[in-house]
């Protein structure tokens, strides 16, 4: 297949391991990175061999380039998203795909209206250690999937990111921010989701950050940071989640899926490897089951490249814009569902993600 030319906005942190897609995925020619700030996208360009350090209206108005990765701070998702459309590009953003399910609409739309395609992280659902899950449960080894269970424990990011502020306002919280990472395999597993049940709190209404260069500033927070929720999937499963950033510390499991015929204990699905670990029905103990799949070190890329392989073949693309929205639309109803005392039943559906060949 001829390459696909790829431009990345967005030169953060996050940026460096998008920046290595290109060697990684030989689908992938990054010729273009972009930032704000100028200083940073020549200091990408230079560190990755990347051809041209742009500003953000240089590189939309390259003909050349095909897709562009967004990778902007979460409010400004939508913007560039459809800034990128405007310009008649297929765009990859970072989680989440919008603040508002409005803006994740608008973003469809547009690239509904326009022909062209939208796909979003994560993109870890595609990684050995998910994909294995997923050939066991399409095998039949787990029979009927009957439920699940996920859970992200954590005390917050104010005692290490030195910047934490914006984990506590519009957009952020642990459901923003790591949710996507568990919806998103909780649907490449078992399906999309029909209805969710919700509580949350702000557990400490204001937060010291302990965490340089800002230590001893407070953090007024603004969003709940203790989230527990039910899903009830379309095929019948039933799910619980939790999301905290209040928690000093849990022994429980990342994920784990339940089905007639045994349990898996699922990787963490916010990394792209093992272990994958099956208990059967009358068996007394857990076996660790070898990874079917490849690409189980940190693969993040492997979204994009799937998808400029999806647009010469013209088949769909599994990190697709619908699948990103739907677990926007469900991340939104969890903190509705809490504030109506309501089961929240989602508008939206997406399609369950094709598994990857096991022979990549």
């Amino acid at each position: 297949m001829s390459k696909v030319k790829v431009g990345i906005i967005g030169c953060g942190n996050i940026s460096s391991i998008y920046c290595e897609a290109g060697e990684k995925f030989p689908i992938l020619d990054i010729v273009a990175c972009a930032d704000l700030d100028f200083e940073r996208a020549k200091t990408r360009a230079k560190q990755y061999n990347i051809p041209n350090a742009y500003t953000v209206e240089e590189l939309l108005a390259d003909s050349d380039i095909d897709i562009v990765i967004n990778l902007t701070i979460p409010q400004a998702h939508a913007q560039v998203c459809l800034a990128a459309l405007e310009a008649g590009k297929h765009v990859y953003v970072e989680k989440p795909l919008a603040i508002t399910r409005e803006d994740g609409e608008k973003i469809l739309l547009l690239a509904n209206k326009k022909g062209l395609r939208v796909g979003g992280a994560p993109d870890t659902f595609l990684g050995g250690g998910l994909q294995t899950c997923r050939k066991l449960i399409d095998d039949g080894v787990m029979g009927e999937v009957i439920g699940t269970t996920a859970f992200m424990m954590s005390p917050g990011h104010e005692n290490w990111h030195p910047d934490p502020e914006f984990y506590y306002k519009s957009g952020g919280g642990p459901m923003f921010d790591m949710g996507p990472y568990y919806l998103t395999a909780m649907i490449s597993l078992i399906g999309p989701i029909r209805r969710v049940t919700g509580s949350a709190r702000i557990s400490f209404p204001e937060r010291k950050i302990t965490s340089e260069p800002r230590f001893g500033q407070t953090i007024q927070v603004e969003v709940p940071t203790h989230i527990a929720g039910v899903l009830d999937f379309e095929n019948g499963a039933v799910g619980t989640i939790i999301t905290s950033f209040d928690i000093a510390g849990s022994k429980l499991p990342h994920m784990e899926i339940y089905g007639s015929k045994g349990s898996i204990i699922v990787p963490d699905p916010n990394t792209f490897g093992g272990p994958v670990l099956l208990r059967k029905h009358g068996s007394l103990k857990w076996e660790e089951v070898p990874l079917t799949h490849g690409f189980t070190n940190n693969s993040r890329g492997i979204g994009v490249a799937d998808m400029a392989e999806a647009l010469q073949t013209g088949r769909p693309h599994r990190a697709n814009g619908e699948l990103a929205f739907h677990v926007l639309d469900a991340m939104h109803a969890f903190i509705e569902s809490s504030e109506r005392g309501i089961h929240f039943e989602l508008s939206s559906t997406c399609k369950k993600p094709e598994p990857l060949p096991v022979n990549i």
